[in-house]
This record gives structure tokens, C-alpha cells and sequence, in this order.
């Protein structure tokens, strides 16, 4: 039986992310970032349509202090239920697809926020490092 204890938090994505720590220009582990897949929360104001279109992410956005949009993704449950502890839903989605898409404002992407080794890019950074 799956228990939050028991779920898996060592993914490859994750592994990309501590690989990274060490080396910000690791090719293989933004690779194996790029190629991994993501938790996207749903926002609680996605329509079921938008929650479940598998041609469209509905992407949440939180405002970070100093007015800067940020969108969090998360390499696993466990991951995003210690920041966003009452997420009802998710999307799990390839990360390079979801950059391939990614919006051209300032808009940044956050991997694992408030774990030990977060990824802060900016919306340039998410179009060039990871939509491969």
C-alpha cells in the first residue's frame, strides 16, 4: 500500500536537481532534467476542462514578495505537499514539454521550492536550458 511515507522522491528529476548543485552546467543532468516528468498543481480556479484537457496546462502562478510571477512545479508529492500542503490536484507533465510552451513574459519556473536544492529559471533560462 502507497502511504506518504513510502512514495517515491528520489526521481530522476530530483536527481538532475542535487547533480545540479555541484555542477550548474552539468549537460547529462539538464538533460535528464528536461526529459523528466513534473507535478504541476492545478489552480483551484481551473475549470474541470482546463484540469483535465490533455492539450493545455493550466499553470499556477504565485506571486513571490517583490511582485515577481513564479510558477511551482514538483519532482514528487512529498516534495510538494511540504510547501503546498493542501494542493487537491495535479498535472503530471514532461518538463520539456512544458518548456517547449512556455510563455514569453517574465514568468519564472521554480523546481522544488523549498526543498534543500530548489531551481529558480527565469523564463529565458526555461525556453533555452530545458525545451529540448
Amino acid at each position: 500500500m502507497e502511504t506518504p511515507e513510502n512514495r517515491r522522491t528520489d526521481t530522476p528529476a530530483r536527481q538532475a536537481l542535487d547533480a545540479l548543485v555541484d555542477n550548474h552546467e552539468d549537460i547529462a543532468a539538464l538533460n535528464m532534467l528536461a526529459g523528466s516528468e513534473v507535478l504541476v498543481p492545478v489552480p483551484d480556479d481551473a475549470s474541470e476542462e482546463d484540469a483535465t484537457d490533455p492539450g493545455t496546462v493550466a499553470l499556477p502562478v504565485l506571486e513571490q514578495p517583490g511582485g515577481e510571477a513564479m510558477v511551482p512545479v514538483f519532482t514528487s508529492e512529498p516534495a510538494m505537499a511540504a510547501l503546498l500542503p493542501f494542493i487537491g490536484r495535479y498535472r503530471l507533465v514532461p518538463l520539456g514539454a512544458l518548456a517547449a510552451q512556455w510563455p514569453a513574459d517574465e514568468l519564472s519556473l521554480t523546481i522544488d521550492a523549498g526543498s534543500p536544492h530548489p531551481l529558480t529559471l527565469t523564463s529565458e533560462g526555461v525556453r533555452t536550458l530545458l525545451a529540448r
